[in-house]
């Protein structure tokens, strides 16, 4: 079984690069870690050799799809597992087995994402539906906080509580752990994404052929910046990818959206008899 993992970097902060390297290079099951460089982060090839990863620096900023794209298009087609990871994201190492584990018992599997918490311990809240234009309107835009807060709560899908196994159409691209025979079926990120949007796509397409899997009995910390709600430029970067989505897969009328969030959240198998139970998490960083 190969398990390799891709860092995409622009202009990061070192420390915080160097906690999510540690935390794959940590496990036994590591293998290749990519650091592709978006920006010319030199200080970044120095943590590459010391742990043991390739550095690829792209020469221009690529954005986060297409970079990945890069370190996917080499392991793509060998067998076992690769994990798309932020640079912002630590984890205790012993959580790999842990998923290794639950895909290699449910083959039907092609995407997994932990539970993610912030740095101090609160969950955040990143299964979701397949969005409607309102959803992201509501979450921008709405001067209505309550209308906005129940719809909200349903598109982060707060009914399942975040506390079994659920079937979720799309998980965050900030820690995707893909099986690499479903990229081979389904293709790698949609590179006309440059930044957003990119991971609702190939979780689409993924859930389409297999299962996307929410699994909450182990934990990460993700530094999550919530950059584009201040960062005119990101604000920018994300419409247009909106735009971009609701173009490629239909604004109003998209059926297979509405019949894949009517399914969303169930479980197709019991536990805990096939699963771990306890959280495998690192300490919060108060």
């Amino acid at each position: 079984m190969q398990l390799t993992a891709s860092i995409v970097i622009y202009n990061n902060d070192l420390r915080t690069l160097e906690r999510a390297m540690a935390s794959f290079r940590g496990s036994p099951l590591a293998g290749k870690l990519f650091i592709i460089d978006n920006a010319n982060q030199i200080e970044a090839i120095e943590l590459s050799h010391k742990y043991d990863a390739t550095y690829i620096r792209t020469g221009s900023n690529l954005g986060f799809g297409k970079a990945h794209n890069i370190a996917l298009k080499s392991v793509m087609n060998g067998s076992g597992y690769h994990l798309v990871l932020n640079p912002d994201v630590e984890f205790d190492p012993a959580i790999l087995s842990q998923l290794v584990a639950f895909m290699d018992g449910h083959l039907h599997a092609g995407l997994v994402m932990p539970r993610v918490l912030y740095p101090d311990g609160r969950i955040q809240p990143l299964c979701k539906l397949l969005p409607s234009p309102l959803d992201l309107l509501f979450r921008r835009f709405s001067p209505f906080p309550a209308l906005t807060r129940r719809r909200n709560e349903r598109y982060e899908m707060h009914f399942t509580g975040y506390n079994q196994i659920a079937e979720v159409p799309f998980l965050s691209g900030c820690f995707m752990f893909i099986r690499n025979s479903v990229l081979r079926e389904v293709g790698l990120f949609d590179e006309r994404f440059f930044l957003y949007a990119e991971d609702v796509d190939l979780s689409r397409r993924i859930h389409k052929v297999s299962k996307t899997y929410f699994y909450p009995f182990v934990s990460i910390y993700h530094e999550h910046t919530r950059g584009s709600h201040r960062d005119l430029r990101l604000m920018l970067y994300f419409i247009r990818s909106v735009v971009q989505y609701f173009n490629k897969w239909g604004w109003w009328l998209d059926t297979e959206r509405t019949r894949i969030n009517a399914a969303a959240g169930q479980v197709t198998f019991s536990h805990p008899s096939k699963v771990h139970q306890d959280p495998v998490t690192v300490q919060a960083r108060l």
